[in-house]
């Protein structure tokens, strides 16, 4: 099986956001819950629950955002997982 870029999901304080996907998109985010869940072993109810760990992922290994947040001075966030 390949190595996905998620982990088993940590418990955090929420914030409450809405938004809306393409059908596409949910259809690939319900199918990365269900691969996710068959790697981990940890059942996963609610794909949307992937969204927030996939936008810190992407935005933790964009080497664009990451020079720019060193140059504005911005603490580095914590890591989800």
């Amino acid at each position: 099986m390949p190595k996905l870029k998620l982990g088993p999901l940590v418990d955090d304080r929420p914030v409450k956001l809405t938004v809306e996907l393409p059908a596409a998109v949910h259809r690939d985010l319900v199918a990365y819950a269900d691969v996710l869940s068959r790697d981990t072993g940890q059942p996963i109810k609610d794909p949307t629950k992937l969204i927030a760990p996939m936008i810190a992922k992407f935005m933790a290994t964009d080497r664009g955002f990451t020079s720019a947040r060193r140059t504005m001075g911005a603490k580095k966030p914590t890591p989800l997982n």
